[in-house]
Formats: C-alpha cells, sequence, structure tokens
C-alpha cells in the first residue's frame, strides 16, 4: 500500500520533522506517515504523505489547535 494522500499544515522554526514526529508519536500513534527527508528552516510548513483519507481526516482533527 502506497502514501497516496497528503496534508500540509503550518509548522515554523527549525527541527520541524522531529518536533512532528515526537507530537506524532504522542497523539497519533497509530496513523502512519511518509515525511520528507528534509525541511527547510525558512519554510513555514509541512507536508506529509498519509496512507488514506480517513488517516487525513484523523490527523486533521488531532492537529487543529495544535501548536507545533
Amino acid at each position: 500500500m502506497t502514501f497516496k494522500y497528503s496534508f500540509t499544515f503550518p509548522i515554523s522554526g527549525a527541527n520541524k520533522l522531529p518536533r512532528f514526529k515526537n507530537w506524532a508519536a504522542e497523539h497519533a500513534a497509530g496513523i502512519e506517515v511518509s515525511l520528507p527527508p528534509q525541511v527547510p528552516v525558512k519554510s513555514e510548513s509541512l507536508t506529509i504523505r498519509l496512507r488514506s483519507a480517513d488517516d487525513r481526516q484523523a490527523l486533521m482533527t488531532k492537529l487543529a489547535g495544535v501548536d507545533l
């Protein structure tokens, strides 16, 4: 099965990938994601890949109001 769906959300500052990985391990452990190899520090967003539309919706719900 491939990661066919994407989700882009606002996140700024350095260490975006480790911050998201830590948050996902604690709050969204059941959702499989594919992360990019790196994200520029100046970038103001992060795009991740997901396996299903249901995973995308679940992640959107969990990220609502979260400040990473």
